[in-house]
Formats: C-alpha cells, sequence, structure tokens
C-alpha cells in the first residue's frame, strides 16, 4: 500500500501522524504542499482545507490527526 502525506513545515498534526505511522511501522512518502502547486490542487481536488491529508488509496483519504484510521492501516 502506498500512503502519501500531504503535509507543510512546522505543522503539527503532521508530525502527530507521522509518529503514528512510524509507531505501526507504515511505511509513507511526505509531499510539502508549501513548495508543490501540484499538491496543493490535489488537497483542494479532494474537499480537504486541514492538513495533514492522509490518502491511503484512492478510496480512503482523510484530513488531519486521525489515530483510529492510522490503526486500522495496521
Amino acid at each position: 500500500m502506498s500512503i502519501k502525506i500531504y503535509s507543510k513545515p512546522n505543522c503539527m498534526q503532521c508530525h502527530a501522524t507521522y509518529r503514528a505511522l512510524d509507531k505501526q511501522g507504515i511505511d509513507y512518502t511526505v509531499v510539502d504542499i508549501s513548495t508543490d502547486p501540484e499538491a496543493v490542487r490535489t488537497v483542494e481536488s479532494l474537499g480537504y482545507r486541514q492538513l495533514p491529508v492522509v490518502v491511503a488509496a484512492e478510496s480512503q483519504h482523510w484530513s488531519g490527526f486521525r489515530p483510529e484510521l492510522i490503526r486500522q492501516l495496521a
């Protein structure tokens, strides 16, 4: 499973999400929306305005720090 986290620097909920994924041993890729205009469009097209945005599958994505959903990925 390929997980992407759309994030930005100094985002506390983003860092909490990284820690939770690391604790579960789940690999992920971080996409910094502050340096990637296409990533901003992707986040907006999914309907989100809050970071992080986690995309675990085409039909499974969410916004914010969601430990219960991270546990489900494990």
